[in-house]
């Protein structure tokens, strides 16, 4: 039986619209602070964070959106909007089309990054805590970190990743087999017919968001977020803040505990075999490990 209710709508953003979801607990009232979920990508969709709809079940809406530019914001040929601008002005929006004046901001991937931004320069109200998941402060770290790891991919995988960064044509079809072979290493494999459906589910993904803001790869920032960097001013964060990552995350280790060290009073939480999506690859300890967290900074 169906536990929950899900709403779905759209807010005027740009000329354009952004699609948004909410979960609540069917018959109950949803009277605790929302949480209100930033996908990864840039690019990404909301879709993979319907495995979290359980956390509705705690009494509080769970929200997701598609950024602009991916899912059901696909919008195509303006390059001109993918930076973090956009979407920080589009998350304002969002938080104010939807009235909420106290929640916990959860942000994977990209979707950290977006967080942090949002905190650090628009200085939000009502955010009672923050979630760092599996995400970044220094893009340049990122790839850092990538290129390290790409040390353990067979000599050949790394020869085709030299020679394209060098040439900068990452069309051969070595090179997309490299990377593929990194990505399940590190990020995710391909959902199989066991998996979640939301999971399978067919998305747009926002590829001109992410080739331009991001890059052609996860190891290779280049595009108009290749210089996002606040790790120096991660003390400035005043809102709880949980950092959350996997040991075999595209969030390494390193990447993980340069966040935590630099936010003031800070946990976190590593997930021990864990790639890029732990809410995914281990839905249960994650759902009861933010269960905790949000119960303990509702009030905040």
């Amino acid at each position: 039986m169906e536990t929950h209710q899900i709403q779905e709508g759209y807010l005027p953003f740009l000329g354009y619209r952004t699609y948004y979801r909410i979960v609540k607990p069917k018959g109950e009232a949803a009277d605790k602070p929302a949480l209100l979920l930033l996908h990864g990508g840039p690019g990404s969709t909301h879709n993979y964070f319907e495995v979290l709809d359980g956390l509705a079940d705690t009494g509080r809406p769970v929200i997701s959106y598609d950024c602009l530019g991916c899912g059901n914001s696909y919008v195509e040929n303006r390059p001109d909007l993918w930076v973090m601008d956009t979407w920080g002005r589009e998350l304002e929006n969002l938080v104010a089309g939807l009235h909420l004046e106290h929640f916990h901001l959860l942000g994977q991937s990209f979707g950290g990054m977006l967080a942090l931004s949002y905190l650090l320069d628009r200085k939000p109200a009502g955010v009672c805590s923050v979630i760092l998941s599996s995400t970044l402060s220094s893009s340049q770290l990122w790839g850092h970190e990538q290129h390290r790891r790409i040390r353990f991919l067979p000599e050949e995988s790394q020869e085709a990743i030299r020679h394209a960064e060098q040439t900068g044509d990452f069309s051969d079809p070595k090179v997309q087999e490299a990377t593929q072979i990194f990505m399940e290493r590190y990020c995710a494999s391909a959902p199989g017919p066991e998996d979640p459906e939301c999971l399978r589910r067919p998305k747009k993904s926002g590829t001109e968001s992410y080739i331009t803001a991001w890059g052609p790869n996860e190891f290779t920032p280049m595009g108009t977020l290749k210089d996002f960097d606040v790790t120096n001013r991660l003390g400035e964060i005043t809102a709880p803040a949980l950092v959350i990552s996997g040991t075999n995350d595209l969030c390494s280790p390193l990447i993980a505990k340069t966040m935590y060290d630099g936010i003031p009073d800070a946990k976190w939480e590593l997930f021990d075999g864990a790639r890029h999506m732990c809410f995914v690859e281990d839905t249960p300890k994650y759902e009861a490990l933010l269960t905790r967290w949000m119960a303990d900074h509702d009030g905040n």
